[in-house]
């Protein structure tokens, strides 16, 4: 229930105070998870800025010596812990903080069960999906490298990668690779290094170390700004064996350091090799394109067609008038046989044509309807005929009949 107030009836500050920590108090004594930011010793007494993993917010600590002590090994600043403790509020001050009785490591196996419920949460979300990562450039101009201070895996990248291509030009941030700040600094990085269009990929590398080291590499907030970058970034976090959620979400994850550097940064003595040995493949293509033409052109030029144009030219005339002869004798024949036949049939025709039988003296009595007369009997007295001879013909008129062939 609110504490009754109006503008003409305000409320005290002690009392509103007052209220709070009665409230706060009556939360009684809880458990707390979460990671130590900070921690500071005055006396006998201990400081500590507890925060949450996951979202910005934190909270501050108090406790006696003897209970961090209590927690062999003490905890130190970046160590994620469990803390059963009193909510406490100061009135005088208005502040408020957990009282510490009992503090206890986060054991390894609860550490990987929350790693890996977190590995499950954003892979449903799609963060791991090989669909949403970049490709790397051939050859970058610019490289970002996030990395610890004077640490040994910038000097692994560094030199491994001007080894293999001098003209390489690197952009060095150097950031906490753990502890409290580490998580933090390196995001700051990481979008630092993404707003400058002239850096090609980024490498967040670190070397090896135990899983409580590695921790902020598997922070769900890197996680999703490496995953809203626009440059390819690539994850060279720890040893082979070492698999943060960085090396997940990361376009490409390199097991070392050094292998990072390989992976990004071409060899120019294994580019130039791999250039003279596709310079030779080409020429080699070309050569024997070349030879094939040369040869297909030979063999052209060796056909009589064109090796000889006149001498095939003369043999196609000989050709063409062997083959005019032939026709010409063929002809020539078959005219000759048609002759003869023609002459043949000629003679028969004269033989028995009816013209060749009046030019021996007979002649052709016709009446004057065109019949022939074959016998006297066929003719009437006075009739008109018309007698051919084989020359020529005359009309006569019928007298009358005899019966002797010599009369008239």
């Amino acid at each position: 229930m609110g504490m009754e107030s109006s503008p003409e009836s305000p409320q005290p500050v002690r009392v509103v105070m007052q209220a709070v920590g009665g409230w706060i108090g009556r939360l009684g004594r809880i458990w707390v998870e979460g990671q130590i930011a900070e921690l500071n010793r005055r006396g006998s007494t201990v400081f500590m800025t507890l925060r949450d993993p996951v979202a910005n917010v934190s909270a501050r600590v108090v406790c006696q010596a003897s209970v961090l002590a209590a927690a062999a090994p003490e905890p130190q600043a970046g160590a994620r812990v469990v803390v059963h403790a009193q909510p406490d509020f100061w009135v005088a001050r208005g502040t408020f903080s957990l009282r510490a009785l009992e503090i206890r490591h986060v054991g390894l196996g609860e550490l990987l069960a929350r790693l890996d419920q977190l590995r499950r949460t954003l892979a449903a979300e799609g963060l791991f999906s090989d669909t949403r990562k970049k490709p790397l450039p051939f050859l970058p101009t610019a490289v970002g490298l996030v990395c610890g201070r004077d640490s040994a895996a910038e000097r692994d990248v560094l030199e491994n990668g001007r080894r293999r291509w001098p003209a390489v030009r690197f952009e060095v941030r150097q950031v906490a690779v753990q502890g409290d700040r580490a998580v933090g600094e390196v995001i700051e990085a990481v979008r630092e290094l993404d707003s400058r269009p002239d850096i090609d990929v980024i490498i967040v590398a670190r070397g090896g170390g135990s899983l409580e080291d590695l921790l902020p590499f598997s922070d769900e907030a890197l996680v999703r700004t490496v995953a809203s970058t626009r440059t390819p970034v690539v994850s060279a976090i720890g040893h082979e064996q070492d698999n943060p959620l960085l090396d997940l979400v990361a376009d490409l994850r390199a097991s070392t350091p050094t292998d990072a550097a390989k992976k990004v940064v071409p060899d120019v003595g294994e580019q130039l090799q791999l250039v003279e040995q596709l310079r030779d493949r080409a020429r080699r293509v070309i050569t024997g394109g070349l030879a094939r033409e040369e040869a297909w052109l030979a063999g052209m030029r060796s056909r009589p067609v064109l090796a000889s144009p006149l001498r095939e030219i003369d043999r196609l005339a000989e050709q063409v008038q062997g083959l005019r002869d032939r026709a010409r004798r063929s002809v020539s024949t078959a005219l000759d046989r048609a002759g003869d036949d023609l002459g043949h049939t000629r003679a028969r025709l004269l033989a028995l044509s009816p013209a060749t039988t009046l030019a021996r003296g007979y002649a052709i009595v016709r009446r004057a309807d065109g019949s022939v007369v074959r016998s006297a009997e066929q003719v009437e007295p006075g009739e008109t005929l018309r007698v051919r001879f084989a020359e020529d013909g005359i009309t006569v008129t019928a007298g009358e009949k005899t019966g002797d062939e010599g009369d008239e």
